[in-house]
């Protein structure tokens, strides 16, 4: 019984977690759901793949919906034996997004535990953590994944500090555990943002083990993690091996064009540096993480009828029911990036209770912490630290893999709830005589630099990036309005802040005068400390986002140009010219754009080397039948493409060329339908040859067709070249010719095309990669291996206690 008593507390907490979730997100309980503008565009680009399988199809790991062909394995694909994603649905059992929230709050809470916290203080900090305003902003506009590899960011570091202190079996097992579900999240650039955290804490300990000379125990440490890093990508090997495969075809791999669009020289980054920067924070700007809407909150921002800029509608003669409609999301954002959805605030009192931690904890472990912060806050300056940032794109592995670097500050949302608690921790355990003096060094440094933002206040001139666009259409009236009220918000939050500070510093002072118990002092300070995120969140994610389940299982409606294209049952592709960077017209059609982050890199470079400059042959060889169009008004309209190429054809002549280069070059005079440029320093089986085509005999016909398997006939009657309106990918294609296996070659850039011997054929091509198959068994053997190991140790602890 008295075993079972000690898991109470942990019980009570893993409810409240629950309840904090369902509270928030409450309009779940109603049956419905968040609409998330990524979560849509997502189900746009999976939606042949998800009705293929909800067909009873099984899995085709091939989508022709969404770039005029993709992998689906960053789409949501589904693995064989994936054990780990079993053990993910079970934790996530609370409707979307309250299950991610409580995610973040399990995580932390682990983590807390693991740094010796008591049950009260990692419940705290756990509810600090999940409600920092950026982790909540990402499940409102549907950054699910990211925000799923984030939840499980705590339990790695806490798996990872347990083996440190040589609890192997338990830490271990953690690590294992929680690294798989880390992978498993599918989300990369956060685990690799991880990984510069997890460097930053084995350096400390590393050093600690040297100086003690604890090389054996070193030994041991390694040899943990080895197993635990091994098994947690072996559990994930089908995603991990496809994934790999398909970057090197993405924007995320290096490109072999050596000149940009409008012909300069191409870095050597695998993406454009300005692509890879975007998104940087401006170094003045992050001061948002203390105070909310310093540098104006968002893009969209709630103004009220208090407003300089209701005011100024008002005295335009607008309607005051309509300038309160009007104010209800203006731009107020000045900060240095393109779009923010909201500040990235970690709390003004987390910050206050972290600076006690680095005053006033002992241990030197806070040290690791502040590094990953300082290291993460510095790279996400982007391109205005520019020594920094070039030299990790250019020298740090993987780095230039990824984008929107300011994204790297999570690991700063992490550091320093954990930071905030070690405070709270050891400054309740400080003698009576000590408690006040250790207030001095924190409140100097938290009220000196509020004094200091107030002092320099008019050296900004809070002018935002869209302010040069609103001067031309609204003129500079409209725009000095919007001033004022950046002006006000920078006051007013800085005054918030500091509110929340002095009230804490309040609660702190009556319990170190013992006017206040510890338990009462803590769940004040805990209010404070959430309330303070709570509400600044619900100015961004609230119960307004939420709307009718069928709106977010079917986020596109069909317009009157789809209806007319979809009379055509013939196979064909799609262009929306409005719709160049959305997943809507992948909904409803075959498209030849999409959203996505990973998406691949050659027909990306069709659209912006070719297509952009209106060369419609390209139009033509992709068989894009239909365009979509917008006049004046708005209004679409649909073009039919009478010189769509059609599904495959037979040409007159191979133009051989040796490199991308030319390859895209010849691209710009292609006469697609008579002459087929390929890189015969690639595919010498393509040598530059003449063919003898009648072209009343000769005939390529589709008669099967499935995102998978694609069934050709065809009847020439001399030996010819045949061009098919397929997208090449090397890995898991497979053309047979009358059941006879032969090898797929790469015509106009990204088409397939296949030397056809004379007469009349069945032409078969059929996605079967084989990194599936690899990938399931290894799959298999390590989650295998992963229940006999953690069976083993569980046991073990089991009989050591038991000796007890």
């Amino acid at each position: 019984m008295k075993q079972l008593q000690r898991f109470y507390p942990h019980l009570l907490v893993i409810i409240g977690f629950i309840f904090a979730s369902l509270l928030y997100f409450y309009p779940v309980l109603q049956g419905k759901k968040i609409y998330q503008s990524d979560i849509a565009q997502y189900t746009g680009m999976a939606k042949e793949q998800n009705d293929f399988r909800a067909a009873g199809k099984g899995e085709p790991y091939w989508t022709n919906s969404s770039f005029g062909g993709m992998p689906t394995y960053q789409l949501g694909a589904n693995y064989k034996h994936d054990y780990i994603g079993v053990l993910d649905d079970a934790l996530r059992f609370l409707p979307r997004p309250a299950d991610y929230l409580f995610l973040y709050f399990l995580g932390f809470y682990v983590l807390m535990l693991a740094m010796k916290a008591d049950p009260l203080k990692a419940f705290l900090g756990a509810l600090a953590f999940g409600f920092s305003t950026y982790l909540i902003v990402i499940l409102g506009v549907g950054h699910n994944a990211k925000a799923h590899a984030i939840a499980y960011m705590p339990a790695v570091v806490a798996g990872v500090i347990l083996v440190f202190r040589r609890k192997y079996i338990v830490g271990g097992l953690l690590t294992l555990i929680a690294a798989a579900l880390e992978i498993n999240a599918n989300h990369f650039q956060m685990t690799y943002y991880l990984l510069f955290l997890l460097g930053a804490i084995v350096i400390y300990y590393l050093y600690e083990f040297i100086k003690a000379k604890e090389y054996k125990e070193l030994a041991k440490v390694f040899g943990v993690f080895a197993i635990a890093g091994i098994l947690a990508m072996g559990a994930n090997a089908s995603n991990l091996m496809a994934t790999s495969e398909f970057a090197d075809f993405s924007i995320r791999g290096k490109s072999e064009l050596t000149f940009t669009p409008e012909g300069g020289k191409k870095g050597s980054a695998a993406m454009d540096y300005d692509y890879i920067t975007e998104y940087s924070y401006g170094i003045t700007e992050s001061l948002d993480l203390i105070v909310p809407r310093m540098f104006g909150g968002s893009n969209g921002e709630k103004l009220g009828p208090d407003s300089h800029m209701y005011e100024f509608m008002v005295n335009q003669g607008v309607p005051e029911n309509q300038a309160r409609d009007a104010v209800d999301s203006m731009p107020l954002y000045w900060g240095d990036q393109p779009i923010v959805a909201a500040p990235a605030y970690i709390g003004a009192v987390v910050f206050f209770f972290g600076l006690i931690g680095l005053f006033v904890d002992k241990r030197n472990i806070k040290y690791a912490f502040l590094a990953g912060a300082l290291l993460s806050l510095f790279l996400s300056w982007g391109k205005n630290f520019p020594a920094l940032t070039d030299f990790f794109i250019h020298n740090v592995p993987l780095y230039d893999k990824f984008r929107a670097v300011s994204s790297i500050q999570v690991v700063l949302e992490l550091c320093f709830p954990v930071l905030a608690i070690m405070g709270l921790q050891s400054y309740f355990q400080l003698e009576k005589e000590q408690r006040i003096k250790a207030l001095y060094k924190p409140v100097g440094v938290f009220f000196g630099l509020i004094a200091l933002l107030f002092l320099f206040k008019g050296s900004f001139d809070f002018a935002g990036g869209s302010d040069a666009m609103l001067l031309r259409n609204y003129g500079p009236d409209f725009v000095d309005a919007l001033k004022a009220d950046r002006k006000s918000f920078y006051s007013s939050d800085l005054l918030r802040s500091s509110f929340f500070v002095i009230i804490s510093i309040a609660v702190l002072w009556l319990w170190s005068t013992e006017k206040l118990k510890q338990r009462s002092a803590l769940i004040l300070l805990g209010i404070f400390m959430i309330g303070d995120l709570f509400f600044i969140d619900k100015n961004y994610v609230s119960q307004k986002d939420f709307v009718d389940a069928r709106e977010v299982d079917m986020p596109f409606q069909a317009s009157e140009a789809d209806n007319a294209i979809l009379k055509d049952t013939t196979h064909y592709r799609v262009f929306e010219t409005s719709q160049i960077n959305q997943a809507r017209t992948s909904y409803f059609h075959k498209s030849i754009s999409g959203y996505s982050a990973v998406r691949p890199r050659r027909m990306e470079e069709l659209l912006h080397y070719q297509i952009a400059k209106n060369n419609l042959e390209i139009l033509n060889l992709l068989n894009v039948k239909y365009v979509i169009q917008q006049n004046e008004k708005g209004e679409e309209f649909v073009i039919p493409n009478t010189e769509a190429n059609g599904n495959a054809w037979f040409v007159d002549q191979v133009q051989s060329v040796n490199s991308a280069d030319a390859e895209m070059k010849a691209l710009d005079k292609l006469k697609s339908k008579h002459i087929a440029i390929v890189n015969t320093t690639q595919f010498p089986q393509a040598a530059s040859k003449q063919f003898s085509r009648d072209s009343v005999a000769s005939a390529i016909s589709l008669i099967k067709y499935e995102p998978n398997r694609v069934i050709y006939q065809t009847k020439n009657a001399a030996d010819g070249f045949a061009v098919f309106s397929e997208m090449y990918y090397p890995k898991g294609w497979i053309a047979t010719i009358d059941g006879k296996e032969t090898p797929i070659l790469r015509a106009d850039y990204t088409l397939r095309a296949l030397n056809v011997p004379a007469g009349n054929h069945k032409i078969e091509f059929r996605f079967e990669p084989e990194v599936i198959k690899t990938g399931g068994a290894i799959t298999l053997a390590s989650g295998f291996a992963i229940v006999l190991l953690a069976a083993g140790g569980l046991y073990y602890e089991f009989r050591r206690k038991q000796k007890k």
